[in-house]
């Protein structure tokens, strides 16, 4: 069984832009002046040593910290004027898994589901995590699980989610060859129908229509 990231969207061509991005943190600049524009169908891979600024730079993009000045436009609309509107069509996931210890790997899928306010049919989340090497595992509590495994429940969530636009933070962390594999065969899918990827990440990438950003 396959479960669809997405049938179709609503608009032909969606965008997300970034205009004059400036960030402090603390007493330090880490950037001024930063523009970007991904566009539907694109990915964008934001490189840079440590602490010049990625995660500031994707944290700035969700919304989830506001810029010293200028802004964030998705489809040519301030993210600041419908924030909850913007985050229904966002996907992002941090470097740090954000599972629920106790809960088993189904019902993590399912709390995320409540969570993104979206309806998952209970056959969809198994054939996801099955995708992803959980068939007979659904059930074990993350607890027991490695942390490659539990990147990998974040990526069936990332095939469930049925975002526009996916936002990762060193998404490959933890990962082995395989599981890089399949999740850059999920990115792909992503921006292949029409999606919007933009990541972090240490290591080259094999990614259609993938740009740097060099920070």
């Amino acid at each position: 069984m396959t479960v669809d990231t997405y049938s179709s969207f609503n608009k032909p061509l969606l965008m997300l832009e970034a205009r004059a991005l400036s960030c402090i943190r603390g007493e330090r600049q880490l950037f001024q002046g930063l523009n970007l524009t991904v566009t539907a169908g694109e990915c964008l891979h934001v490189r840079g040593e440590n602490g010049v600024g990625k995660t500031s730079l994707l944290r700035l993009l969700t919304g989830l910290a506001k810029p010293e000045a200028g802004e964030v436009l998705w489809n040519h609309q301030s993210i600041a004027k419908d924030p909850s509107l913007y985050h229904r069509e966002l996907l992002f996931l941090g470097h740090r898994d954000a599972l629920k210890e106790d809960l088993t790997a189904l019902e993590n899928l399912q709390l995320y589901a409540v969570l993104d306010d979206f309806h998952l049919p209970g056959d969809k989340a198994l054939a996801a995590l099955w995708r992803f090497g959980f068939r007979g595992r659904e059930n074990l509590p993350v607890s027991c699980l490695s942390a490659g495994q539990k990147r990998r429940i974040l990526m069936a969530r990332m095939l469930t989610r049925q975002a526009k636009l996916w936002i990762l933070d060193e998404p490959f962390n933890a990962l082995d060859i395989h599981a890089v594999q399949d999740l850059q065969g999920l990115i792909t899918e992503h921006v292949e129908q029409g999606g919007l990827a933009i990541l972090t990440s240490h290591q080259e990438v094999d990614l259609p229509r993938v740009r740097v950003l060099d920070l």
